[in-house]
């Protein structure tokens, strides 16, 4: 039996990796404690997900466990063993202004959560193919030296500094820089990933997002920055845009689009391997841009304000140089684009709120 385990399930990236992944094994498992109504309220459940992914995909058999417990976890890994062929591990604490108020929490969860999904892994099934979500803060706010021009609606990289014309690839640095408690901990996470790799040979890849998004996320104030715009542009709640005149730029990639970055990984997957992974070039917005989008979209005008401080470690400009991944895996390339993704998520909030 071939099966495939998929934390944070219920979340954005989680559910996605799990109706990719339903046809495709035997049997996924998912862990998933719904954490993020703790971390963002009741409005940013993802209850109403989990349950959606659990009516529509016979084969999905979840598990209301917490990654950080080995011995709940270890009874997971033990079950399944050596039928577990491939782990795709996306539960996190996501928000670097909420790390700050718990940094115990956020720690344990990004870190201590991830250790122990490593070693379940390595002690039941070292030939599984591992994948870690992290994030593009692992790089701090190093992005933010980089040559910017401020333009009408947006920050850009200046034309002269040919190196970052398709973005920010895996070259730049993690160190000397302010990640926020958030990035640290999954700088923590990033980095164990890697050297369960490189120390005991395990086949595990780390990819680092830019924004993910899509229409089944949940999003919050504090995290889920489309999803969050979008909910507000239907609903008429207040948005406050934090800093650099709202021209700060994300890239963002679609959660059908990273998870089949991971499938095209596990197909023919490599050790200790790290991409960046976003939307490039082909799916980004300021903020200014994005609630033109929203407003587009759904017709109406957006109650928004522009505050001039900006939150501890964001990033100005940021967009993801997707270059590497395509020289290893050709044939994977974007396929929703930044109007499609807005569309959806309106048709699928508008069903929630």
């Amino acid at each position: 039996m071939n099966v495939a385990i998929v934390t944070g399930s219920a979340g954005l990236i989680g559910s996605e990796s799990v109706a990719f992944m339903a046809d495709k094994f035997d049997l996924v498992i998912g862990i998933d404690n719904n954490l993020r109504a703790y971390f963002f309220g009741d409005e940013a459940s993802t209850e109403w997900n989990k349950k959606r992914i659990e009516d529509q995909y016979a084969n999905y058999r979840h598990y209301q466990a917490d990654i950080r417990s080995e011995e709940e976890i270890g009874k997971i890994f033990a079950e399944y063993g050596k039928d577990i062929k491939l782990i795709i591990h996306t539960a996190a604490q996501p928000s670097h202004d909420w790390a700050a108020r718990e940094p115990f929490m956020d720690f344990t969860v990004n870190a201590n959560g991830t250790l122990v999904m490593l070693e379940m892994t390595r002690q039941h099934c070292p030939e599984a193919v591992f994948i870690f979500t992290s994030t593009n803060k692992v790089y701090g706010d190093n992005p933010n030296f980089l040559p910017l021009v401020e333009k009408e609606t947006r920050w850009e990289i200046a034309e002269d500094h040919a190196y970052f014309k398709n973005g920010i690839d895996e070259q730049m640095s993690i160190d000397h820089t302010k990640h926020s408690l958030f990035g640290a901990s999954k700088v923590a996470a990033d980095v164990l990933v890697q050297e369960y790799g490189r120390y005991f040979g395990m086949k595990t890849g780390v990819f680092r997002g830019g924004c993910l998004t899509g229409p089944n996320h949940s999003g919050a104030q504090l995290h889920g920055f489309l999803a969050y715009l979008m909910k507000c542009a239907i609903t008429g709640n207040h948005y406050t845009i934090f800093g650099y005149k709202g021209k700060q730029v994300r890239d963002n990639i679609h959660s059908w689009d990273l998870v089949n970055m991971f499938w095209h990984f596990y197909q023919n997957p490599r050790v200790a391997e790290v991409y960046n992974a976003g939307g490039g070039r082909f799916s980004n917005c300021s903020m200014t841009e994005g609630i033109a989008l929203c407003e587009e979209i759904t017709g109406n005008k957006m109650n928004y304000s522009l505050s001039d401080e900006n939150r501890i470690g964001d990033h100005i400009w940021y967009i993801s140089d997707l270059s590497k991944f395509k020289e290893h895996y050709p044939n994977w390339d974007w396929k929703y684009d930044l109007k499609t993704t807005l569309t959806q998520m309106y048709d699928n909030i508008s069903k929630r709120v």
